[in-house]
């Protein structure tokens, strides 16, 4: 069985209606398909990379996948429970499982507060098994800061201090709060340069192994995705055009957009 179950999932947006107001391009000036009709399965263990130039719905995907957003139509399954038919109570205990590390990590952390907040506020939130103390819950930080490869030494400091590659690290360790199993990269090295989104890229799949995680990775690039994925994923349009083990994606593409994808970015040095 699929961890995440994906079926006929649609997300329309009226003219002027968009993502954080913002209304999409499209040909037809009524209505854009951000998300069309998409179908898929990610299962327990594995990366599902999904592909696709900018524009073509993938961000979306994640987010609805979620709920972040609410479909137009469409179902989404997260272990055999419907997240359509969840109540805001449900929903709110399944997030505990799913969670996303975000594009960017210059706008993804309040600026006003501390590391230390940053990474305890969704234990706060949720307590899950972490009783109501600051020594628990500190000591829960400073091993998730260990996980991500940094140190107690930065429980007090601002997110300003940082660079994006420590950034990204201390996001990484927020959703690794609570244990999830279902993580959304959504672009998560798109913002670094090249060796450091290389070592982003490494720590993800080291902490893959370590803590059993399943991640729905977004990328524009077909060989960051082809190095982390067990399945590609390739989307155009607002449409799954291509799906297959990465061997099989990267070796013997079908769609002629995939194979644009895979003639149009330097390899990732790793």
């Amino acid at each position: 069985m699929a961890l995440v179950e994906v079926r006929n999932l649609t997300k329309v947006y009226s003219q002027g209606e968009g993502l954080f107001g913002v209304r999409p391009k499209a040909q037809n000036q009524n209505e854009v398909r951000a998300v069309d009709d998409v179908s898929l399965d990610v299962h327990a263990g594995e990366t599902l990379g999904l592909v696709g130039e900018s524009g073509s719905g993938k961000s979306t995907l994640g987010r609805l996948i979620l709920r972040l957003i609410e479909p137009t139509s469409g179902t989404i399954r997260f272990e055999d429970r419907d997240l359509l038919a969840a109540s805001r109570g449900e929903m709110r205990r399944l997030r505990r499982d799913m969670q996303i590390i975000f594009q960017d990590p210059f706008a993804s952390l309040d600026p006003r507060y501390r590391v230390e907040d940053i990474i305890a506020e969704p234990l706060i939130v949720h307590r899950k098994g972490i009783p109501a103390n600051s020594n628990a819950i500190r000591g829960r930080v400073v091993e998730l800061l260990r996980a991500v490869g940094l140190d107690d030494s930065i429980l007090r400091r601002f997110p300003h201090e940082f660079s994006g590659g420590q950034r990204q690290r201390i996001g990484i360790a927020r959703a690794l709060a609570l244990r999830p199993k279902f993580i959304v990269a959504d672009e998560p090295v798109s913002a670094l340069d090249v060796s450091v989104g290389a070592q982003i890229v490494n720590l993800l799949a080291q902490l893959q192994r370590e803590f059993g995680l399943t991640y729905l990775f977004i990328s524009h690039s077909m060989p960051v995705v082809r190095y982390l994925s067990t399945r590609i994923a390739v989307m155009y349009r607002g449409k799954i055009v291509e799906i297959g083990d990465s061997e099989q994606i990267s070796e013997l593409p079908q769609h002629p957009y995939t194979q644009s994808l895979l003639k149009a970015t330097p390899e990732l040095a790793v």
